[in-house]
């Protein structure tokens, strides 16, 4: 789960770590009245998930309570790829001598945390990566010795960061930084910038912050966070039903039975010449509501022109998706061609209920290739 900015930056104030003065506002009334509650400049900063806010013009800088009201009725509404903005975070302006970045995510090769540490903040980090790789300064923590002092030291240095008030301010925001990644169960924290005030203050500017999903049992507070209107409308309505779904770009519906089935069905797909719409997992021990369920979710999404079912049947049951399939029908009007592949349990019984029901807009294929270029085929 991503957060926006000002959430990001809520919990990194819960764990010590420094940031600027803000106030939450979702219309240009509240963003003066945050304005004249902050004093001095603000910035007016579009709270959207995801990047390229600055570029599009969903970050200014405005003088007076008055300049705030003006900026804000410019950024509402404002799409930013595909995000609309919606929420805007007023926060008091900074002066800014230095931009440091710093980040801390889950490097899945090495199975460890991951910190990364530059002087070249402000941009980027895949530019900074690619143009001047030795600026970066990278330093995994052993997940059985845990943070220890000496790292921050080892990653300050690293970096090249030669000042010492610097050096011991930003030791500690990593330390913090740690238990904030650790405690919250996030798969992403980072800072860019991490500005240095002309007075020498260290303090986080700006927040990206990743949640596993997987975790959030344990923490309800940041569940609470959740803006379910920030998902497109089938992710919502997927949530809701239970279901596993993620909205992509293609006119091809996915259903499968196990996520990498469902993974290996879209590079099919492609493989063929066509474009998947969605990712859609019925799970290991699907029914027949549940067949219904994300029938409703994929058909939602007017990009789709046919729907492929992959069922590779092992605790769930090709007669039971099959009759789900059936009841799916006779619930909603599903217009798109359904193609449906069948392998496992009860496969052949499942083929066959289809078989004697025949209806009109369902083709049955022998193998998950003929099905996909059956269903890239029905989409054209």
């Amino acid at each position: 789960m991503d957060l926006y900015e000002y959430q990001g930056k809520e919990l990194f104030r819960r764990f010590g770590i420094p940031v600027s003065e803000g106030r939450l506002a979702t219309t240009p009334p509240e963003a003066r009245a945050a304005a004249e509650e902050i004093g001095g400049p603000v910035v007016v900063k579009a709270q959207v998930l995801t990047g390229g806010r600055g570029k599009a013009g969903g970050v200014k800088l405005a003088d007076d309570p008055g300049d705030a009201e003006q900026k804000a009725e410019g950024i509402l509404g404002l799409d930013i790829n595909g995000h609309v903005v919606r929420k805007l975070w007023i926060e008091s302006a900074s002066e800014i001598a230095k931009e440091y970045y710093l980040s801390i995510t889950f490097d899945r090769g090495a199975k460890r945390v991951l910190f990364m540490l530059t002087t070249e903040g402000g941009v980027e980090i895949e530019e900074v990566a690619a143009t001047k790789p030795e600026a970066l300064a990278r330093l995994h923590v052993d997940p059985l010795e845990g943070f220890q002092p000496y790292q921050a030291r080892r990653l300050i240095y690293g970096a090249g960061i030669a000042d010492p008030e610097e050096q011991k301010q930003i030791a500690k925001i990593v330390e913090q930084l740690y238990r904030c990644f650790v405690e919250t169960d996030a798969m992403l924290c980072e800072i860019n910038p991490l500005i240095v005030t002309p007075e020498g203050e260290v303090r986080a500017l700006d927040s990206k912050f990743t949640v596993d999903d997987n975790a959030l049992y344990k923490h309800p507070d940041v569940e609470e966070m959740r803006d379910p209107e920030a998902y497109p409308p089938e992710e919502r309505a997927a949530r809701e039903k239970g279901v596993t779904y993620v909205k992509l770009d293609g006119e091809v519906g996915i259903l499968g039975n196990g996520a990498g089935l469902v993974m290996s069905t879209l590079d099919v797909i492609a493989l063929v010449g066509g474009r998947p719409a969605n990712f859609c997992d019925l799970g290991g021990g699907g029914d027949a509501q549940g067949v219904v369920d994300a029938l409703e979710v994929i058909t939602a999404d007017s990009q789709v022109r046919s729907i492929l079912f992959n069922i590779f049947a092992g605790i769930t049951r090709c007669d039971v998706v099959a009759q789900g399939i059936l009841e799916a029908l006779s619930q909603i009007k599903i217009e798109q061609p359904i193609v449906v592949r069948f392998d496992g349990t009860n496969a052949e019984e499942g083929r066959q209920i289809l078989a004697d029901a025949a209806p009109p807009n369902l083709h049955v294929e022998p193998t998950m290739l003929d099905a996909a270029r059956r269903a890239v085929e029905l989409a054209a």
